[in-house]
Formats: structure tokens, sequence, C-alpha cells
């Protein structure tokens, strides 16, 4: 046997160090996210915000953060879970939920910092650039996408192209917007397939096909959208409805019978009612005691009046 040097020695171990809590759980990238908030010296305390994007199995999240020294601080979130409010009730994770929760979240920062740009109104599915206009610029992030995969059509950019349309400024390139050819050196970009997609008629397709193909699967997948009655005809409407109470109410308050996902109450949830700001009048010595006597007296009990 030939000589085998000991790599991982006593020296090796004593210097060893072990990586970031959430790089081990991988749940950060710190590299991308060191470039994400590294802010410039001539800038101190100027914020650099980011479009951060989520998803998980039922829910779709879009916040908007900014980095102190110790902590991240968030501006503003939007969740698809609150697109009920809006008018869609089932398909809260596809591509056309990601827009709508992105386009709640622009207009929901626009209106809280009062900046007057409404985006891209009429949806037409291709690129848009907010423009500057007048002395305040439009609000600016970056896209934070964390550990999930930039592949064409995902429902990151889905989220993407919706925070745009509402009014936001992020740098971005349509080179992985749904229809899109990036084989050459310039960015083919198809408006007609992306609005296909924000509108929902990518599910509406896949509806039509499995129900003719498989009546069976299509009842089980689709078991929601038939128990709301909403069909392959009416999903694009119920998207464009959507676009359109967003942005005339983006604060739109919860349903009293709203209960977590897909659920109702049959009774609005009583709320009882506490004044945190009431502070009692303080009373002196003499009323103390004759509220002890009224209470005793009042239980039909004889109080000593001459002690109290």
């Amino acid at each position: 046997m030939g000589f085998v040097k000991v790599v991982k020695n006593k020296a090796y171990f004593k210097r060893f160090q072990v990586k970031f809590k959430r790089r081990r759980e991988c749940k950060t990238d710190y590299a991308a996210r060191k470039r994400l908030i590294l802010q410039d010296k001539n800038k101190y305390k100027t914020p650099k915000y980011r479009f951060v994007v989520r998803r998980t199995h039922r829910d779709i999240i879009c916040q908007i953060f900014s980095s102190d020294l110790t902590h991240d601080v968030c501006v503003q979130s939007a969740y698809a879970h609150e697109l009920r409010r809006y008018g869609v009730t089932v398909g809260l994770t596809n591509y056309a939920a990601a827009y709508c929760t992105g386009l709640l979240l622009a207009r929901r920062i626009n209106e809280k910092y009062k900046l007057a740009y409404e985006g891209q109104a009429k949806v037409d599915g291709d690129d848009y650039q907010v423009e500057p206009e007048g002395e305040r610029a439009p609000f600016k992030a970056l896209l934070d996408v964390g550990l999930a995969r930039t592949t064409t059509g995902a429902r990151v950019f889905g989220a993407l192209k919706g925070a745009t349309d509402g009014g936001l400024n992020i740098p971005h390139s349509a080179r992985r917007f749904p229809g899109s050819d990036s084989e050459g050196p310039e960015v083919k970009t198809n408006p007609a397939t992306h609005l296909k997609y924000i509108t929902g008629g990518h599910i509406a397709d896949y509806m039509k096909r499995l129900q003719e193909d498989d009546d069976e699967a299509f009842k089980r997948q689709f078991a929601r959208y038939i128990k709301v009655n909403v069909g392959a005809d009416q999903i694009a409407g119920m998207y464009t409805k959507a676009h359109a109470a967003i942005r005339k109410a983006p604060f739109a308050k919860r349903d009293p019978l709203e209960r977590g996902f897909f659920l109702t109450r049959k009774e609005p949830k009583a709320k009882e009612f506490v004044n945190k700001s009431y502070k009692p009048t303080p009373i002196s010595v003499k009323q103390r005691k004759n509220r002890i006597k009224q209470k005793l007296m009042a239980h039909g009990l004889n109080p000593v009046f001459d002690k109290l």
C-alpha cells in the first residue's frame, strides 16, 4: 500500500468553520444575497429594496424587503390566498395567480407611497418597462428568486410581470417569459402566448383536453373548479375581472366569513373589544370604602359602618 496523506487531521478540524445555518438548511443563497443587498458607500442608510417571490404548494408569496445592519424589514406583502377577495376562488398557485399577486403588491406599494404610476393598465402580454414621470421616480426593487430555478415560463416571472405591469421598476429581460425565444443574440417575444398564460388560457386548454380524454381524471383533478362552477370558458374572465378589482381596491378587507385556505365560516367570528388605552380613574379612600359597603349590602351582609 502506498503512502496516503491525511488531509483532515487535527489542525484541519481545529480551523474548521461551519457554514451559516440557513445555508446548511438550503434556504438562503448567500452569494446571491450579498450582491442583492450590497449598497454603495456614498449611499449610506439608503434602502436597497428586493422584490422577493416565494412559492409553496398552496400559496404564492410576494414581498418587498429592505436590509438593515441586523435584520430584514418587510415593507409590504401580498399573498395568493388574498385573491379570493377579488373573485379568484380557485387556481391560486398557477402562472395567472402569480401575475395577480405581483400586480396586487405593486398597487399596494404605489398607493402606500402615493406614487402616480399606473403601469400597463391594458394587459397585452408584451414586455413593459416603467418610465420616470414628474419629480418622483418609480419604486425600484431587484428580483430575488431565492433557490428557485429560473427556467423559461417559471411562476416567479409571472409575479415579476404582474409587478412591472403594476408600476414597479424591476430591472429585467423578457428572455424567460413564456413564448420567448432566446437562442440568438436578440430576445424574440411572443405577446400572444404570454397573454394566454396571464389569463389562464393554458389551464383552460388542459381542462378541455383532459375532459375529452379521461372524464374521471378531469373530475378528480378539477374538483374545486367544478364545485364553484368555473369551467374552461370562465377562467380568462375570472382573472381579467381580478385585474380590474385589484387596481380598484388593492387594500380590500378580509371577508368576515373567510377562514384559511378554501374554508368559510357560517357566522362571523365575534371579536372581543379590548380598550388598551383605558386607564381607570383614581378614587379616594372614602370612595373605595363606600364601594365595599355597597357590595356587602348587595350580598345581604350588614357591614360595620363605623369600622369601614
